[in-house]
């Protein structure tokens, strides 16, 4: 039986008590900023290691986009020195926007770890149940993790612009990306055409966490996605679009795909095509 996504602070608090407990990372990232160690430095959830989003979970920016996937290798170094391990679960967590989090679910996932979730509600669900932070880092020995590739659906940019035709290509970016009517990152405005805009922000309730399942199912009913619909997201460059998947994947939809490349790959070759405005607008 699939693993559920999300784990509550208190479950996670009891879990760390047990005689194996989960490894937990810290994977706290804004895209001004980048990676947000002085925080954990700060306080952080007692055992967990801090993931550095840009460099543990992505590859250098590129012709596969500003986020692509890592190599095996780097990837596999990476969780080996924060105590990741085949057969014990992981937890991750973020400041709560699922950002960090969900980048880490998917591409643990994508490179074949079976047991990963993340912390329902973020750092700030922890510090509000009442549980204990820490500022020293734990001292760990290295695991012997091994990374094993396409252990989720993931979409290259022609697999996206089929998915747009025949299924549902959901655009995790903001309204105005979608249309075009700014791009404060990439050097292309637009969007994949066909693809239907569902920000991710429309997937969080009034107190930041993802809706339920039943709130979410009607969300993604309503932009046509069915329990026959091939789904796919993307966004500028497969972060935000791992909250998407995170998120179809709570309310209950397998097999949607993530394109890891999004916007920032697919602009990377003049000849594919950039739609804008509306949609039916072109």
């Amino acid at each position: 039986m699939p693993v559920h996504p999300l784990i509550s602070a208190k479950a996670l608090a009891a879990a760390l008590d047990a005689a194996k407990p989960p490894t937990v990372l810290d994977v706290r990232w804004q895209l001004a900023g980048g990676a947000d160690r002085p925080a954990y430095e700060a306080g952080h959830v007692p055992a967990a290691a801090f993931v550095d989003l840009d460099r543990d979970l992505a590859g250098p920016p590129g012709e596969g986009g500003r986020h692509p996937l890592p190599q095996r290798a780097t990837f596999e170094a990476a969780m080996r020195r924060c105590g990741v391990r085949n057969d014990r679960p992981v937890v991750a967590y973020d400041a709560g926007d699922l950002l960090g989090a969900a980048r880490a679910w998917w591409v643990l996932g994508w490179f074949g770890h079976p047991n990963v979730r993340v912390l329902d509600g973020g750092l700030r669900a922890w510090v509000d149940a009442g549980l204990p932070l820490v500022t020293t880092e734990p001292a760990r020995a290295a695991s012997e993790f091994t990374a094993r590739p396409g252990g989720r659906p993931a979409l290259d940019a022609a697999d996206a612009a089929r998915v747009a035709t025949e299924g549902a290509l959901l655009d995790a970016r903001t309204p105005a990306r979608f249309r075009g009517e700014e791009e404060p990152i990439d050097p292309v405005a637009g969007r994949i055409p066909g693809a239907r805009n569902a920000p991710h922000a429309s997937m969080f309730d009034g107190d930041g966490r993802l809706l339920p399942p039943e709130a979410l199912r009607k969300r993604f009913a309503e932009l046509g996605v069915d329990d026959g619909t091939e789904v796919g997201a993307y966004c500028g460059s497969g972060v935000t679009a791992a909250v998407s998947v995170l998120a179809l994947t709570v309310a209950g939809y397998d097999g949607a795909a993530l394109y890891p490349g999004s916007w920032s790959e697919w602009i990377t070759d003049p000849s594919r095509p950039v739609a804008t405005g509306d949609p039916g607008q072109g």
